[in-house]
């Protein structure tokens, strides 16, 4: 297994697969439809956009975990 201090970055791993698999499916597939070749185009697009979504989640994912606590707070 691995070690819970690499917990966060498992995390970021994880959510920025799960997002980018769906959001570039759904976009690919609205903007080009379910024809021949989307699997190429949604190959395509997931490649692009994973390293960004993983690098936002990185550069944000404390932040804006921060900021909720602060909105949700019972002050």
């Amino acid at each position: 297994m691995i070690s819970p201090k690499f917990t966060p970055l498992v995390q970021s791993v994880l959510m920025s697969l799960v997002m980018v698999t769906i959001m570039t499916f759904v976009i690919t597939a609205v903007n080009t439809g379910l024809s021949e070749g989307f699997a190429a185009r949604w190959a395509a697009a997931y490649v692009v956009a994973w390293p960004i979504a993983f690098a936002v989640i990185m550069t944000f994912g404390r932040r804006v975990q921060r900021l909720a606590v602060k909105i949700c707070s019972a002050e």
